[in-house]
């Protein structure tokens, strides 16, 4: 007979703020990661901070934010009012404690519910927040989002203002460093959208005029405009609108109240939405959305009375209305579109003229591939996707459709071993494994026919859900698992040109990754230590005196699955795979994919044992 467990009042407890952040920090933070994604919790840390800044200039407090990073320790100063010499401490340790609840302080605030420091802080092992105003001067220092120090000066010349400074806790966050590609894309957006707003971060200067027209520019060359960027401004409501000469799919960048909602929502949906109804109805014609939207660039900023978000990392609007008595998003988005968009073409008969033209290669490319992709997903369906090239994971099980997961991964490899070890080794819950036949096409230069031709690109757009748009993207991490030799660099460089030549976005918006997996293997009885390099084998070959085993890994398919657990696990080594901002993609496809055959032998050959970075890259050779 099964003993019952007891359930008396002793079996409840209640967790104080910090404990149950600390217990559950993907509910404030999203996911934790090391900080080789731009979603990672490091960087939600800095948001956070920074959206209180950022809100201080909304209210006209402070034109500069100084950011600082050395290390691990983050420093945010800004210039604003500073926080209540007498709530400092409250502000950043005790629940629905902040300004922003009084919406005539803070009218069009990111961060409404009160969390964000807080999390910060107890997610940091050191804290420190110092506010200055009316010539006096309040700090408070934590740890872990315990008290440890407070102190009040009387008088001070320091400027008013807010300065808060903070390590997170590698308890936490672990093996973690930040990137500056990844901070750096998120001060640019700040500044896009605060235009007048300086943001120094450490001492370089960041600064926009023109808003989301400065964006584009960022992200798209001039040379690959169909036509120059139409930037139009309204109260509340911001766009800026091109289409590439070369790019495939749709490509959107949208903000809420300065809040990059990498996820889309309601704002985006009604600007699509927007967008088709306002060019059929200038050009009088019903084309196919997809036609219209097709290759399309662009931005959508707007503001939100109390925006609801999906997530407290608010990377999704929730809304339907703007607030009060306005009307909703959707039909707030379509008037000012049909209004100020459709104004535009009308004084601007040559640009009104290129996007048709672009529309109309669109209908005509698409009904001279209709055809192949019926085929395509037929031969898909034929090849039993799933159960033969791609061992899914179960986030996915009975759900083919939007069922992104931010912990989900797949990993693209090559040969049956490497697949086989990584297939038993996996976490089967969120790691799905593709396995590739052989080396893939060097797809450089063709049209997006072969992607649906050529039946290993057809098969892996179809596993990762990608056929129609990116945003049914079914993995956030695509990892290619490749060998450390010339032939895994070389698989590795044919992958990352089929994502650069039909899925560019994927890349931009940090979803592509290169798994590091160790060269050697350094042991005696008593530890084991794996190298990812010379000189950690050096190192390690020091530690374990006298005469230790070594082992090196010529293939994926040598590591055991044993082995290759402590790998794709918690201590997973991955490398994002970044575009340098000064080298289109077209020159960079040309370069090491062309017919420069020995400059990519080269390149293969010198970039071996070294951890892949395409900026690095691009710049050095």
């Amino acid at each position: 007979m099964t003993q019952e467990t007891a359930y008396t009042e002793d079996n409840i407890r209640s967790l104080d703020w910090k404990e149950h952040i600390r217990m559950r920090p993907g509910m404030y933070i999203g996911k934790l990661g090391d900080g080789s994604s731009g979603d990672d919790g490091i960087y939600i840390l800095l948001k956070e901070v920074l959206d209180n800044s950022i809100d201080e200039y909304v209210m006209g407090a402070g034109k500069t934010i100084e950011v600082s990073i050395q290390g691990n320790k983050v420093i945010v100063r800004d210039f604003g009012r500073g926080i209540p010499l007498g709530k400092v401490v409250d502000v950043v340790s005790k629940m629905n404690t902040g300004g922003k609840y009084d919406s005539k302080a803070f009218k069009k605030s990111v961060g409404l519910n009160g969390v964000g420091t807080k999390a910060v802080n107890a997610l940091s092992n050191y804290f420190r927040v110092e506010s200055n105003r009316d010539g006096k001067s309040a700090t408070a220092e934590f740890s872990q989002g315990n008290l440890t120090n407070q102190e009040m000066l009387e008088d001070t010349t320091r400027r008013k203002g807010t300065k808060v400074s903070f390590i997170p806790d590698e308890v936490i966050f672990k093996n973690y460093k930040y990137r500056n590609e990844y901070v750096e894309k998120m001060l640019k957006n700040y500044v896009y959208l605060n235009t007048g707003l300086t943001i120094l971060f450490n001492g370089e200067k960041f600064y926009s005029e023109n808003g989301l027209k400065d964006l584009l520019q960022e992200n798209i060359t001039e040379s690959d405009m169909a036509y120059p960027i139409i930037h139009l401004r309204g109260n509340d409501i911001e766009v800026a609108i091109t289409h590439s000469k070369t790019q495939y799919s749709e490509e959107y960048h949208s903000f809420v109240n300065g809040q990059n909602t990498t996820q889309g929502g309601t704002h985006l949906l009604a600007f699509r939405e927007a967008l088709v109804k306002t060019l059929r109805e200038f050009y009088g014609k019903n084309y196919e959305a997809a036609d219209i939207r097709k290759s399309i660039v662009s931005a959508v900023s707007i503001k939100v009375m109390e925006p609801v978000f999906e997530s407290q990392t608010k990377t999704k609007l929730g809304s339907t209305d703007m607030g009060g008595k306005l009307p909703t998003v959707r039909t707030f988005i379509n008037d000012f579109l049909k209004t100020q968009l459709d104004n535009y073409l009308h004084k601007n008969p040559e640009t009104a003229e290129r996007i048709q033209r672009k529309i109309m290669q669109a209908e005509h490319e698409r009904k001279e591939l209709s055809g192949i992709r019926k085929l395509a997903k037929d031969r898909a369906k034929k090849a039993s996707l799933h159960n033969k090239k791609l061992r899914d994971c179960r986030v996915h099980f009975g759900d083919t459709k939007n069922a992104r997961n931010l912990e989900s991964t797949l990993f693209i490899t090559e040969g049956d071993s490497a697949s086989g070890s990584i297939t038993k080794s996996r976490d089967v819950n969120t790691q799905a494994v593709f396995s590739l036949r052989g080396k893939p096409l060097n797809s450089y230069g063709m049209s997006k026919k072969i992607v649906y031709e050529n039946e290993e690109f057809n098969l892996l757009q179809a596993a990762l859900n990608i056929e129609e748009s990116i945003e049914d993207l079914r993995y956030n991490n695509i990892v290619i698992a490749t060998d450390a030799d010339v032939d895994g660099m070389h698989i590795r460089l044919l992958l990352i040109t089929f994502f650069l030549q039909f899925f560019p976005e994927l890349i931009k918006e940090g979803h592509l990754y290169i798994l590091q997996t160790p060269l050697f293997r350094v042991r005696n009885k008593k530890e084991t230590i794996y190298c990812y390099s010379e000189q950690e084998r050096r190192n390690a070959m020091e530690k374990l005196k006298p005469k230790p085993e070594i082992t090196r890994f010529k293939g994926l398919g040598e590591i055991s699955p044993d082995e290759f657990v402590n790998f794709i696990g918690e201590d997973i080594r991955l490398d994002p795979v970044m575009l340098d901002k000064d080298m289109s993609i077209e020159n960079l496809l040309e370069f090491y994919m062309g017919k420069n055959t020995p400059d990519r032998q080269d390149f293969i050959i010198n970039n071996l044992k070294v951890e892949l970075d395409i900026v690095e890259e691009v710049h050095e050779n």
